[in-house]
């Protein structure tokens, strides 16, 4: 079949099955977050947590629960590593060094699941479900709440109020991760995706010698993975291992659970705040962004740039046969427009200019989705600078549904959009400015020295900074530099910038809401949509092409 052929084909699959849920799985989401009523379980919850379900909190309430709540879950994680010697089922692993432990627990509370080490190789199944698991649902509730905070701060009306984060959070775990997923993983099983608790097996391979493979409770973690943007895998070969992916079809239904949520939350948006139009307004800046990544790539791919390629018909380095290019582009397309990070071909493998969209898609602050909830959050923030310099073309007071975009709104909009990219910057920058980390990557961690070596370094502090977790795996990451500057990125990139958002949606909150004029500007038609798609790639442009040009456009144009 026709590569641009199999690629539309591709595509048109994913779209219809997103399609088909965007409304009930939106609107489900919706009276999730709305509905007045406990469900059993959970008021037994609360009472274990001492928790008041009826009663609201302020923004900053609503922010110390989100930060002890995750401080928390990183000691926890932390100590599940450093005695995973004593656990049941560690299949004779050790504990886990201190600053790889760090590193991890980080990386895991976060929602990024950045992984310097070889999970097969160094975790057991105790840790992998008592800690990884539990994080990969209860991060991505996180970000839901978050995100349902702000939405909650368009919607309400003079109110000091936001909701209530651990309500938030048991009805995002319960109600919507657990399901899914738990439907999702019988999916994987019945595709070939192994669950089973049975340790490593000795086997004789073909040439006639022994090899030891892991078995372990794959498809439970795999599709908690993908439907939470998470992306660790449970073998260092992530969504490539057919233990993990066996087949097509298989890599199709990943694809699916980790655009499942992102794609309906602009729905859920909309029903919150009484306006249809508005979700899929944000829904089609989001689609737009996507198919605009996925041609781009899959293009770059396909061209094959280099001499070796183009003779060998394809550039296949580093790509799993059973998907082939479109294959790993949608795949490759779909984990870094969402905070995901699985991937399912070697990213360090893709030509010099491919690699550079999985790397853009980052930059843009994976809002093409984006990351569950964290996509959401993101493009909302977008649109609040696109409403603000709108409001300046016209000589008018900003509006965005109703709510009048102030100093302060725009102040936090400015400082969410500015902090991660400054991660970026200042950690790169810091890795060849102080002599001792400097000494570190380039004769530890950097395996391709030169321009490539260079763009591995970007790609990881972009990785982390934006909660993704690939990375061009041509880097060994697992030394005492990165282990400690890329976790110290990964939380202040998930934390600050929810920070920021919470305290607009406080803002936000407490207003009333304007009445709509003649000089209003319309937030659900085409000239809004693509004002908000421009200012992402602008911004996004703004910021990294320097450090771009130094990296893979440096590499890709030689």
């Amino acid at each position: 079949m026709p590569s641009w052929l199999l690629a539309t084909l591709s595509l048109l699959t994913v779209a219809i099955l997103l399609a088909a849920a965007y409304r009930p799985l939106g609107d489900y989401m919706a009276w999730v977050y709305t509905s007045r009523k406990d469900w059993r379980l959970e008021r037994g919850l609360y009472r274990v947590i001492g928790v008041n379900s009826s009663s609201e909190q302020s923004w900053r309430a609503y922010t110390r629960g989100v930060l002890a709540f995750s401080a928390v879950g990183v000691l926890l994680l932390y100590l599940l590593q450093r005695v995973q010697h004593w656990l049941p089922y560690s299949l004779g692993m050790p504990a886990v060094p201190s600053g790889l432990s760090f590193n991890t627990a980080a990386s895991f509370v976060t929602n990024t699941n950045w992984q310097s080490y070889s999970p097969e190789q160094t975790l057991g199944y105790s840790v992998q479900l008592a800690g990884l698991v539990v994080q990969n649902f209860v991060s991505a509730a996180v970000g839901m709440a978050v995100a349902i905070a702000l939405v909650r701060g368009f919607a309400h009306r003079q109110v000091r109020t936001i909701g209530n984060f651990w309500v938030d959070l048991v009805r995002g775990t319960f109600r919507i991760l657990v399901p899914i997923a738990v439907i999702g993983a019988i999916v994987l099983l019945i595709g070939g995706v192994i669950q089973n608790f049975d340790g490593f097996h000795t086997v004789t391979t073909v040439a006639g010698g022994t090899q030891s493979l892991p078995g372990g409770p794959v498809a439970s973690q795999e599709a908690i993975k993908l439907l939470g943007t998470n992306g660790g895998g449970f073998f260092n070969a992530n969504s490539a291992h057919p233990f993990e992916n066996p087949t097509q079809w298989t890599n199709l239904v990943e694809i699916v659970l980790l655009l499942l949520i992102p794609f309906a939350l602009p729905r859920t948006f909309g029903r919150i705040v009484g306006d249809n139009r508005q979700g899929y307004a944000i829904l089609a800046v989001m689609a737009s962004l996507f198919l605009l990544s996925f041609i781009a790539f899959t293009a770059l791919e396909l061209h094959g740039g280099g001499t070796a390629p183009q003779l060998a018909g394809a550039a296949m380095e580093g790509k799993e046969q059973r998907f082939g290019i479109v294959g790993t582009t949608i795949f490759g397309t779909s984990s870094t427009t969402t905070s995901t990070g699985a991937v399912n071909g070697m990213h360090d493998s893709l030509t010099a200019l491919g690699g550079m969209l999985p790397m853009l898609n980052m930059m843009i602050g994976e809002v093409a989705p984006g990351g569950v909830g964290s996509g959401l959050y993101g493009i909302l923030v977008v649109a609040i600078i696109a409403v603000f310099l709108g409001g300046l073309m016209v000589g008018r007071t900003p509006e965005y549904l109703g709510k009048k975009i102030g100093a302060k709104e725009i102040k936090l909009a400015g400082m969410y959009a500015i902090f991660t990219p400054a991660l970026v910057l200042i950690g790169t920058a810091l890795s060849f400015a102080i002599p001792a980390a400097r000494r570190s990557v380039t004769g530890t961690s950097i395996l391709n020295p030169g321009v490539h070596g260079l763009s591995e370094v970007i790609y990881a502090f972009t990785s982390a900074a934006n909660n993704n977790g690939s990375a061009f795996a041509g880097l060994n990451a697992n030394t005492p530099w990165l282990n400690t500057a890329l976790g110290v990125v990964m939380l202040l990139g998930r934390f600050v910038p929810m920070v920021f958002v919470l305290a607009m949606a406080g803002s936000l909150a407490a207003q009333d809401k304007v009445p709509v004029t003649a000089g209003t500007l319309p937030t659900h038609r085409p000239l809004f949509i693509s004002l908000v798609a421009g200012v992402v790639l602008i911004v996004a442009a703004l910021t990294f092409f320097p450090v771009l040009a130094l990296g893979p456009l440096a590499e890709g144009l030689v």
